[in-house]
């Protein structure tokens, strides 16, 4: 049987930053990836937007670990030359009973540490304009902290620095079960990939995204009534044909599961529109029904009136890895240590959704400090 210090499921974004860390830390790293090629599942499909902490609960994980992610991030983006832009964005109230709700976004994001320079700026509709004019609202928000980058130039750079500190990338290596025992005293897994490998560890961290809580599951010996249940929250995004008209994103009044039909663009200046949100049963079901283009255009002519009918086009789809069911509250990260399980040496990174991407670094640091 090999044996290896630290074996980390799934070469998202998050577990390639968790797999940078524990190497630069001196552990011997394996990464685990189902795929034939790293960050292929929710990493790549999402807004590629570095958030701000704006919406999240004052003291959640999401918060902390966004606004303290942000900073390691656009520092670890200016080191390493990786393309980004902090472009800023706005947040529009297009409705009078909107507007009333910008105020208790700022207090929120206030509450986050978004302070000073970071602050969001109230705007009137006519500053607003002035900054887009194509846009139209009745008053805004300006996030300027807000911005984009090239997500599969920053994994590939967290796979390098992985590589160079001597971890392993490990492709087709789907994750099948483990199983947790005693030698000495001390505590290791023995971790079987779909092939029948076995690999001895000492930790293990479950960094599998969309399919963390069923690779919980799988551990043998695990008290697995603490485990939350997996949903699936899938988003539809469209892009615009021809030129976009804003250079900075433009998101509505967050809604319900999501942050609404916003506009982001990318490194390259093309603009896209979404996600929705569409609850699904599974997460392969990633196939964007062309028709749910007809309720984009209501949602974004609200806030840009001049979007022209067969302007925009199916692009892709991923799916949030929710731990919360549709009807109820958006949940927090979950990023299970020892001290809620009891296993030493295991950590389940679950529920990560977005802002997980800006949150990686942050959340690398986390997973180190608990198993320090």
């Amino acid at each position: 049987m090999d044996a290896i210090e630290t074996v980390i499921v799934g070469a998202g974004v998050v577990g390639l930053a968790v797999a940078r860390a524990m190497a630069l830390a001196g552990k011997e790293v394996l990464v685990l990836e189902s795929e034939d090629a790293f960050g292929t599942g929710t990493s790549s499909r999402n807004s590629e937007v570095i958030h701000a902490g704006i919406y999240y609960p004052a003291g959640s994980l999401k918060a902390r670990l966004c606004v303290q992610g942000r900073k390691m991030l656009y520092a670890y983006c200016l080191e390493r030359g990786i393309p980004h832009k902090r472009c800023g964005k706005l947040i529009v109230a297009t409705s009078p009973e909107q507007i009333d709700l910008l105020a208790g976004i700022q207090k929120k994001a206030s509450a986050n540490g978004l302070v000073g320079s970071e602050a969001l700026q109230t705007m009137t509709s006519q500053e607003a304009q002035a900054m887009e004019p194509e846009l139209q609202c009745l008053a805004a928000l300006w996030s300027p902290s807000t911005g984009i980058i090239d997500s599969h130039a920053l994994m590939l750079s967290y796979l390098g620095d992985m590589e160079n500190a001597g971890g392993l990338l490990a492709l087709q290596s789907g994750f099948d079960s483990a199983e947790i025992i005693r030698i000495n005293s001390k505590t290791q897994f023995v971790v079987r990939t779909l092939d029948g490998t076995e690999i001895l560890a000492n930790q293990v961290i479950n960094a599998a995204g969309l399919y963390a809580p069923q690779v919980a599951r799988q551990f043998g010996g695990t008290n697995t009534s603490l485990l939350p249940q997996a949903y699936f929250a899938k988003g539809n995004y469209f892009s615009l044909s021809g030129r976009s008209p804003f250079t900075r994103l433009i998101y509505p009044v967050p809604e319900a599961a999501g942050l609404g039909v916003h506009l982001t663009l990318d490194m390259a200046g093309q603009a896209k529109f979404g996600p929705d949100v569409e609850w699904v049963d599974s997460p392969d079901n990633l196939r964007v029904d062309a028709h749910r283009g007809d309720g984009f255009y209501a949602e974004v002519r609200k806030y840009w009136p001049g979007l022209q009918d067969g302007a925009l086009l199916p692009a892709y789809a991923g799916i949030r890895p929710k731990i919360n069911a549709p009807h109820e509250t958006a949940a927090d990260f979950c990023i299970m240590g020892p001290s809620q399980h009891g296993v030493p040496g295991l950590v389940h990174l679950m529920g990560i959704e977005s802002p997980g991407l800006t949150s990686s670094l942050a959340i690398a640091d986390e997973v180190v400090q608990l198993l320090a």
